[in-house]
């Protein structure tokens, strides 16, 4: 094992946590700008946090984890050969877009071309808890 594993493991685990936040905290702040088209000052204020939450938060958070994700598997190369890497891996991939299509609602929403009510932004907004609930699974239970 490499002597800086458990330090990048510790970085990712930040990383991650920060992530999953952004993830769980964005989509309602486009129930709240969806809801509240009809108040622009409301609105104007709710922009501002997506947009900061976005780029400030959000993107940081995954870069980070996707970096010192990949400098886990270089320091342990061997994980690449068991199962449950694999899933993990597939289930960031498809955060990984969630997250960027959460980027194309608030170009949207901004531009007030979103159609998607606040009905659709509380269900979309559990699409991260069940890539977290799967991850947490394969890399406990390490069922693969």
């Amino acid at each position: 094992m490499s002597e800086y594993y458990l330090y990048f493991k510790f970085l990712h685990y930040i990383f991650f946590v920060s992530w999953m936040a952004f993830l769980f905290y964005q989509p309602r702040l486009y129930v709240y700008h969806a809801e509240n088209m009809d108040k622009p000052d409301f609105v104007k204020v709710v922009e501002v946090q997506e947009y900061k939450m976005y780029h400030y938060i959000g993107w940081v958070a995954l870069i980070g984890s996707f970096v010192t994700g990949a400098l886990i598997l270089i320091a342990m190369p061997d994980l690449l050969k068991t199962g449950h890497i694999h899933v993990k891996i597939l289930v960031v991939v498809l955060m990984a877009i969630y997250h960027l299509d959460l980027g194309r609602y608030m170009k949207q929403l901004r531009e007030k071309r979103c159609s998607r009510s606040g009905m659709f932004f509380r269900a979309y907004n559990e699409v991260p808890t069940i890539c977290l609930l799967i991850i947490i699974w394969v890399m406990i239970v390490n069922p693969f």
